[in-house]
């Protein structure tokens, strides 16, 4: 069996008697008290998770620009320096091969960062596409460590805590600050529906910070809660939502694909051709009629008829219903439609609804 690999942080973790699991190859906290507690800490107040196991690509070179626009769905060309987009890298076919944030530092140098379970995938995906283009591509992954401090009171907290004034970085943008005699950069998107930072340095700085915001009480979050926070913002876990059997088309992220622009990208031609001709399912939101629970990989049926499955799916522990993400067959993916999951040997009634779910809590 391969020994797990672990983070900068995983000392701090066992310390605190988190509860650790295999993740992506890495042994991580899936939670240090409670998964409900520490999602809430996050929903109302602040917390923070180590994410030192993504992965971080640099691409470099005189033609960075024009290969990222090429590998990538979303557009890079018309981005700020200091700029970030979210989208996705393709195979030919139009099924993903993971999804990702790309960071603009300028046109000749890109920041990727990239799922933990994915890095050398991704790495030799992004190798085998260089072709003529002036780049270089570089897995970077051990030189960083990275938290993310999450919630409504982020921002202030990282303010009062580590005396960092983040108040004029926009929201997908990042910047380089100066922490301790050592240089962090610091981006603010989030993966829970909340406002929140991403902080990347060097091993030491970060397991400083890490002390620091954890003597000062800021709540520690495991992978249990991050889980249940992206999935009620609707986002995305690659081998859920997104894999190498679901285009973006079928996985509602559309938004994210210069399907428009005039520019090409692996993948552009397939996605076309589905749209025009076969997109024959896509991922809608589902709400069940009894307090059950529609796990992922739970079947979907209407009529008797098997039209999908479960792709995530929980009690929401913020707003009490139960509710999933479905792959669901085309014409049944109308809001309103009355369908029925398998939970064991029953048929639990339910209906597609729209994924906004956070907005059942306003």
């Amino acid at each position: 069996m391969e020994k797990l690999k672990i983070t900068p942080l995983h000392q701090n973790h066992i310390d605190m008697g988190a509860k650790m699991v295999d993740f992506a190859g890495f042994h991580m906290p899936i939670s240090y008290t409670n998964i409900k507690e520490e999602h809430q800490s996050v929903r109302e107040d602040v917390g923070m998770f180590d994410v030192s196991h993504m992965g971080e690509i640099l691409v470099q070179g005189k033609d960075a620009e024009a290969y990222i626009d090429y590998v990538f769905t979303n557009e890079v060309k018309s981005l700020e320096n200091g700029q970030i987009h979210y989208g996705m890298l393709l195979y030919p076919n139009g099924t993903v091969v993971d999804d990702l944030l790309v960071y603009k530092i300028n046109s000749n140098k890109y920041f990727l960062v990239v799922n933990a379970s994915n890095i050398e995938k991704d790495f030799n995906h992004l190798k085998s596409y260089i072709n003529d283009y002036q780049v270089e591509v570089m897995n970077i992954s051990d030189q960083y460590a990275e938290i993310a401090v999450q919630g409504p009171n982020a921002q202030r907290t990282m303010y009062e805590l580590l005396h960092v004034d983040l108040h004029s970085l926009k929201f997908f943008h990042f910047d380089h600050y100066d922490y301790l005699e050592h240089q962090v950069m610091i981006s603010r998107t989030g993966y829970t529906g909340e406002d929140g930072f991403e902080i990347y340095g060097e091993a030491n700085v970060i397991i400083n910070i890490w002390n620091i915001l954890r003597e000062k009480g800021v709540t520690p979050c495991g992978l249990g809660a991050r889980d249940t926070l992206r999935f009620e913002a609707s986002l995305p876990l690659y081998g859920h939502e997104i894999s190498d059997e679901i285009t973006p088309v079928e996985a509602g992220l559309k938004y994210f694909v210069k399907l428009k622009s005039d520019s090409d990208f692996l993948g552009k031609d397939a996605l076309i051709d589905q749209m025009e001709n076969h997109l024959n399912r896509r991922i809608v939101g589902l709400e069940l009629e009894q307090k059950a629970i529609p796990r992922e990989g739970y079947k979907v049926f209407k009529d008797d008829q098997e039209i999908g499955y479960i792709t995530t799916g929980y009690l929401s522990i913020t707003s009490k219903k139960p509710i999933a993400l479905a792959m669901i067959n085309r014409p049944h993916t109308k809001k309103g439609t009355n369908v029925f999951v398998q939970i064991r040997n029953k048929m639990i009634p339910g209906f597609v609804r729209d994924k906004k779910f956070l907005k059942d809590n306003k």
